[in-house]
């Protein structure tokens, strides 16, 4: 057996060498790109939806399953892939100029117990441990695929090689993506440096994305750090929760300097938008009478100058170099979908909005689902009619500046579903084309299914949305009683749509919801109006219960796969209804003893998603599902974390048997005080408290 191994080993190793990429495209060493998702039957495809910058292709072929390809437009920018029934892994290959470049294609649904994890690497292989025979194996480098000679299989694991060209680049990637009879396999991702696997978060930089941890904060309600840019409106007929109140592009560099982010434990944070917003006021209020101020920037007069009221453009320069000085990143929330009414671009050119009456005489205003692409916010910030290219080229040329400018990490997208899939993939081809050796990453805003969300998510349109879906089961589970068994089957049915390794955001809420921890502490009812109850009354955490329940998110957004989003306020337990009651000017000190604890329990788990590499490449796998526990288990080179959530009210112990596979001697330890036992046969017992977590990783 030893033998045969050496064999099949040189074998692996003489066909892994670079002469296999002779055929690649330039840009087929570049980002991964993110997988084709298909059903059975005819699918309609751009091409630029996977590679952004090709105009066009020679032709297209097919690898590893038997479906046809159809050109619909010649230079198969746009083409059809008719997939025949059942389950199959394949990859595209985009051919231009006698080179190409390969896009994987998985057909067929998720199977939920065909699980790969991966198990170690020696001598250049990475050891892959699978729950059931793999009946197709697909592994790829960045956008080459491997060939078979690469991959050695065994009865259920195998062990794929590092082909000797990764060692040109500092960071590069191995995907491996599998099919069983009965459905997908999980992928596998896994971040190479130099041709080594990434063994040390040492090795991580801010520009991996799937390590980020996302700070969201409104810029007016953050820190003041220029008394002199003030300038409220104050207006009678402005009450001042919705009046600006001070805070600014110095403020945050203030924060900054002091080590607000990094004592936190953030790499990134999300600035409301910067733009140029009214002078006067606009909207109405009836309960209580007021009208709005544009404190929060999402009523662009200008969609390229700064608005003066938060800074110079020398200060957002100079707070964004004082991020990168302090390994932050910055993504700047940019508004596509309107304008204000008064700006100039709407005074010269009216025709480009959608039209606020409809046919049948009601205004389309508030129609989310309904007239989703036309309909209006509200009357003074029409919705850009974005089906005409004179309204995209503009707008897209717009966001791009503010990439151009400054040095911007990446966009936040306002109202994403909103606006139609090409100006997506004409906003990410231009930033391609301008800034191609910047590591941009884009999060879209989007509600709804995983499947609207998800036609969003291409590599060459936006690299992740909010998975308010995550959210909102996670809300329903602690307000409502919900099973945490939905709580499971969400994240497992994200995972499906979006990738075992996405980029989604987790969050614990944001600008537009009520707070979660009055929603959890009682305070706040789950059926009731948020707006109106922060207006009419204080709203506060209620219940202490409260504190434990945002920390069992933070716990669960800390140790999925996914980005972390903590909005202002969310690490020490801001209470609060919805806007602008979730809006209130943020604290940074005279914390109660529950708040310095809830900060405290943030920074721990921030803390072990950034030291712990399961938490952040892990593949992960359930070990216990009950009405009220969920024990998951992530596992990333053979070291693993075991991660238990208890959603009841009353103590629990949760039992398992560690799966085939996982190595029952690596030592554990609690970081959250509960007690657990592990005997060498795997068998894992914790108990766990009332509304706690849990999370054991290696000693």
């Amino acid at each position: 057996m030893k033998k045969l191994f050496l064999i099949l080993f040189a074998a692996a190793l003489t066909a892994c060498g670079s002469e296999q990429f002779a055929q690649t495209a330039p840009d087929a060493k570049g980002a991964p790109i993110v997988p084709m998702r298909l059903q059975s039957g005819v699918q309609h495809c751009f091409l630029t939806d996977y590679l952004p910058t090709w105009e066009g292709a020679d032709s297209l072929t097919i690898e590893g399953a038997d479906w046809r390809l159809t050109a619909t437009e010649e230079d198969w920018s746009e083409f059809d892939v008719e997939c025949s029934d059942g389950v199959a892994v394949a990859t595209i290959h985009a051919w231009k100029a006698g080179a190409k470049s390969s896009i994987v294609a998985l057909c067929g649904e998720r199977n939920t117990n065909a699980r790969l994890f991966t198990a170690g690497e020696m001598m250049r292989m990475v050891a892959v441990e699978a729950s059931m025979r793999p009946v197709q194996i697909v592994a790829m480098w960045q956008n080459c695929r491997l060939s078979e000679q690469c991959i050695i299989r065994g009865e259920e694991s195998f062990e794929v090689m590092i082909p000797h060209d990764a060692a040109a680049l500092d960071r590069s990637f191995l995907r491996i993506f599998a099919s069983s009879n009965e459905g997908l396999f999980n992928d596998v991702l896994i971040p190479l440096e130099k041709g080594r696997v990434v063994t040390s978060v040492d090795q991580l930089t801010r520009h991996d994305h799937e390590t980020q941890i996302l700070y969201s904060l409104m810029i007016d309600r953050f820190e003041d750090g220029n008394p002199t840019n003030n300038e409220p409106l104050n207006r009678p007929d402005v009450l001042p929760e919705v009046d600006y109140q001070g805070g600014d592009l110095k403020g945050i560099t203030k924060k900054i300097e002091e080590g607000f982010f990094t004592d936190l434990g953030m790499t990134t944070i999300w600035i409301s938008p910067v733009t140029q917003n009214p002078l006067d006021a606009w909207g109405l209020n009836q309960t209580p009478f007021t009208r709005f101020s544009g404190y929060h920037g999402y009523w662009p007069i200008y969609t390229t100058v700064v608005d003066h009221r938060f800074g110079t453009e020398e200060e957002l320069h100079e707070m964004l170099a004082t991020a990168h000085e302090h390994n932050l990143n910055v993504v700047l929330d940019y508004v596509a979908n309107h304008l204000h009414i008064n700006s100039p671009v709407l005074q010269e050119h009216p025709d480009w909005v959608t039209p606020l009456l409809l046919p049948d005489g009601r205004k389309n205003l508030g129609l989310w689902d309904e007239q989703r692409l036309t309909t209006w916010f509200d009357e003074h910030i029409p919705t850009l009619d974005h089906e005409r290219i004179e309204v995209v080229e503009p707008m897209t040329d717009s966001a791009v500046y503010w990439m151009n400018k400054f040095d911007f990490d990446g966009f936040r997208h306002d109202a994403c579903k909103h606006i139609p899939l090409h100006y997506w993939r004409k906003l990410t081809k231009k930033m391609r084309q301008a800034v191609p050796d910047k590591n941009l990453w884009q999060i879209g805003e989007t509600y709804g299914s995983p499947e609207l969300i998800g036609s969003y998510v291409r590599s060459g349109m936006i690299n992740a949305q909010f998975d308010f879906n995550v959210y909102h089961t996670a809300l329903d589970v602690l307000t409502r009683g919900h099973s945490v068994k939905a709580l499971a089957q969400v994240v497992e049915q994200s995972l499906g749509a979006y990738g075992a390794h996405h980029t989604m955001g987790n969050i614990t809420g944001n600008h537009d919801k009520g707070r979660l921890i009055s929603l959890a502490g009682g305070t706040l009812d789950p059926d009731e109006d948020h707006k109106l109850a922060g207006w009419t009354r204080k709203i506060e955490v209620g219940d202490p219960v409260g504190y434990k329940k945002l920390s069992l998110v933070n716990a669960l957004n800390m140790t999925i796969p996914g980005v972390p989003c903590i909005y202002q306020g969310d690490e020490y337990g801001e209470p609060g209804g919805n806007d602008p009651d979730n809006r209130r000017m943020m604290r940074f000190e005279g914390y109660n003893e529950a708040e310095q604890a809830q900060l405290a329990v943030t920074k721990r788990l921030a803390e072990l998603r950034r030291q712990e590499l399961p938490l952040l490449y892990g593949d992960q796998m359930t070990l216990q599902l009950t009405e009220k526990v969920w024990a998951y288990l992530r596992v990333y080179m053979g070291e693993w974390v075991v991660v238990v959530l208890n959603t009841g009210d009353e103590a629990a112990t949760m039992e398992c048997v560690l799966p085939k596979g996982i190595d029952p001697s690596q030592s554990l330890k609690a970081n959250f005080g509960h007690d657990f036992t592990l005997t060498p046969d795997g068998k894992l017992t914790v108990e766990v408290a009332g509304n706690g977590f849990e999370i054991l990783t290696k000693n």
